[in-house]
């Protein structure tokens, strides 16, 4: 089982962009999918998560710019993100709670390789 981020760029401060992350492998299930950031010289921290019935969680400071998403049936999550500051530069990754088919009883946490978000002020 992969995750393979992608989306990221350069973004004037203002400004969107849209982070797609699509699992593939076998998979049996996905519980909690979302979103985690790394800025130079920072901890990874979490900016979203969804759950499998829809359940949306978001870090303060990206609430009411952020929204993610997940479509359940095709592995994929988004980050749609507007309002772009340049305090959101960083690393984007994702991140799945997953079984895959051929250990369906095997949970754990797999992750995409990361995104580049820049965002110039």
């Amino acid at each position: 089982v992969q995750l393979q981020a992608s989306g990221g760029g350069l973004v004037q401060a203002g400004g969107t962009l849209r982070l797609s992350c699509a699992a593939s492998g076998t998979i049996f299930r996905i519980n909690i999918m979302g979103w985690y950031r790394q800025a130079p010289g920072k901890q990874r921290e979490l900016v979203a998560d969804i759950s499998e019935t829809g359940r949306t969680n978001y870090a303060d400071d990206v609430k009411g710019r952020f929204t993610i998403s997940r479509d359940n049936a095709k592995h994929t999550l988004w980050l749609q993100m507007n309002s772009l500051k340049p305090e959101d530069t960083a690393v984007y990754y994702c991140n799945a709670y997953l079984s895959p088919e051929s250990r369906p009883y095997d949970w754990g946490d797999y992750w995409g390789q990361g995104t580049l978000v820049t965002v110039s002020s």
